[in-house]
């Protein structure tokens, strides 16, 4: 049954799919991340042991995107908040077990009441389970699952470097204080990419993300009514569009509201963020300050809305190069059977 659920979903979106991963599969190896055991990532990881692997997970999240628009967002943002902490290991996905031993990611802040797509995961772990009994790790599927929601929404592709290992822990502790927030300082930012050996390149391009996706009116807030709440709208915003955002994200009550951080193309993976943050109608504060608090941010914010191209070249670079945060390997960490739990 599991087979059938990611073979007999056709359609336009998974042929776009599976076209790209023939292409990659064609291409050169990408080198990889080193981590617990070692040893380096690298594309064609599966080729022998589960060659089918992409195409079901290309399947089942063009399924999932089909069903929902704004499921690709969530997988891509999935492997950010994956990776951020412990190295890109699929903590995230652990449920608490009852031991003691570890708190769930998903209760943090930054994943609490925001954080989904779990679901689908679970469904393409059952599928690749079927075919490819104890081999494809819970870390690489996040990875490949978030390469190809991009490529559904018409972003660039890019070889995913393979070979990942599961943890057998969680940080709530370190999702809760690793993880970027909509309210930090471009410093703080800066910082907590650099903790991940990611430059600032990096951090204009990955933010870039935004382009597809919502945020709740909780992560913004401020930016309407003061960080006081002295109701004075934030000189970074643009007070036309501030006043559409009070409309639906009030004072107090309705945390919850969702808001498209692209608004002219939601669902669409283009260079638009940028425009959006030159006009001043970046919804985060997170967003606006890679124009008004650093020199070489702006920089970057001006050549990546003026050429697409540039942004999708690099937007590539980097998601490899995050996907390569201490990855465990070789004999560290584990193949969990289930995403959500740890074996044994």
């Amino acid at each position: 049954m599991a087979r059938r659920q990611w073979s007999s979903c056709g359609g336009v979106a998974v042929a776009a799919v599976l076209g790209l991963l023939a292409v990659l599969c064609a291409g050169h190896p990408v080198p990889g991340g080193h981590g617990g055991g070692g040893f380096p990532l690298q594309p064609h990881f599966y080729d022998h042991t589960c060659p089918q692997m992409q195409a079901i997970v290309g399947a089942i999240v063009a399924k999932a995107h089909a069903e929902d628009p704004r499921m690709a967002a969530s997988l891509l943002r999935m492997h950010f908040h994956d990776c951020f902490v412990q190295g890109c290991d699929a903590s995230v996905l652990l449920d608490a077990d009852g031991s003691g031993r570890f708190v769930t990611e998903k209760r943090s802040n930054p994943n609490k009441d925001s954080l989904r797509g779990f679901e689908v995961i679970d469904e393409i772990k059952a599928a690749v389970e079927h075919a490819c009994p104890h081999v494809v790790s819970c870390a690489d599927i996040v990875a490949v699952a978030a390469r190809d929601s991009v490529v559904l929404t018409g972003g660039p592709g890019w070889e995913v470097p393979l070979g990942r290992r599961d943890s057998l822990t969680a940080s709530l502790s370190g999702s809760n204080n690793l993880i970027p927030a909509p309210n930090d300082s471009l410093p703080t930012i800066i910082g907590k990419f650099a903790n991940q050996g990611l430059d600032v390149v990096d951090l204009v391009a990955l933010s870039g993300g935004h382009t597809i996706g919502d945020s709740r009116c909780v992560s913004f807030r401020q930016r309407l009514y003061g960080q006081n709440n002295n109701g004075q709208v934030d000189r970074t915003l643009n007070p036309a569009y501030a006043a559409e955002l009070r409309g639906r994200c009030p004072r107090s009550g309705g945390d919850q509201n969702l808001f498209a951080l692209d608004p002219a193309s939601q669902f669409r993976f283009d260079n638009q963020y940028y425009h959006n943050i030159l006009a001043m109608n970046g919804l985060l504060s997170s967003d606006e300050i890679l124009l008004t608090q650093g020199r070489e941010t702006m920089e970057l914010v001006h050549r990546f809305a003026a050429n697409q191209g540039l942004f999708f070249e690099q937007f590539a670079k980097s998601m490899v190069k995050m996907g390569n945060i201490s990855p465990l390997t070789g004999h560290a960490g584990e193949i969990r059977n289930n995403c959500r739990r740890v074996n044994h």
